[in-house]
């Protein structure tokens, strides 16, 4: 975990791939309470610290967490998200290239929850939801593809399993047809950027989250910024 941002409110971290952000039947240790911990620390704070979990990213997932330091933030950041107030931009590495270098692609997700999966179907399903997101194709290399991806909904695995629809899975995705998965266990899908109108400041606020220590991504972040 890397503080990004903070002030009185709020504060945005950089996640990695193992982290969790809530607890969960795993019983290892939470991003919210490692972050907790950090601000007991830094602010030498007694008794409980305040802490709010706007939003999550799934475990394998790395790049930026918002959290609410303040209960005068918490419900305002959870509207912001709710009405798509809170713009985010992700990364993800897939293997195969895209169809068409930028794309906006709209799916029909049913849920399963024994397999803690979603599929995308092309056509509307019985309790599915409607999926979008638009991508356009930021660099290659000679197996890669590097991928910048905007979310209009947000649905459970929404990236994951519309690229994968596509015949993009994003490399070390078993789950949704990466052929192997990656060292470390996670995936190449980031939580690159966010902007958004501060919930109490109201000062504009943008903030990009560096990419995992590991060579495909320092590789990608070179070439996109070429």
């Amino acid at each position: 975990m890397t503080v990004l941002y903070e002030d009185n409110h709020i504060i945005v971290v950089n996640k990695t791939v193992s982290e969790i952000v809530q607890g969960d039947k795993t019983g290892d240790k939470p991003l919210s309470d490692i972050v907790k911990e950090w601000l007991k620390e830094k602010y030498n704070k007694p008794g409980n610290v305040f802490l709010g979990v706007t939003h999550r990213l799934d475990r394998p997932v790395s790049g930026i967490v918002i959290f609410a330091k303040t209960s005068k933030a918490l419900p305002r950041l959870n509207d912001m998200f709710k009405n798509k107030e809170i713009k985010k931009t992700y990364w993800a590495i897939v293997k195969n290239t895209p169809p068409k270098d930028q794309d906006t692609l709209i799916h029909y997700l049913t849920r399963n929850e024994k397999q803690n999966k979603s599929y995308a179907y092309d056509t509307e399903k019985p309790d599915s939801k409607k999926a979008v997101l638009h991508y356009k194709v930021l660099a290659h290399s000679d197996k890669y593809n590097l991928l910048e991806i905007d979310l209009e909904t947000g649905r459970h695995h929404q990236i994951r399993s519309q690229l994968s629809k596509i015949g993009c899975p994003i490399k070390g995705d078993l789950k949704y047809g990466s052929e192997r998965s990656n060292p470390d266990g996670g995936i190449n899908l980031h939580a690159r950027k966010v902007s958004f109108i501060h919930p109490v400041s109201k000062q504009p606020i943008e903030i990009t989250a560096p990419v995992p220590d590991d060579k495909l991504w320092a590789y990608f972040e070179k070439q996109s910024a070429e």
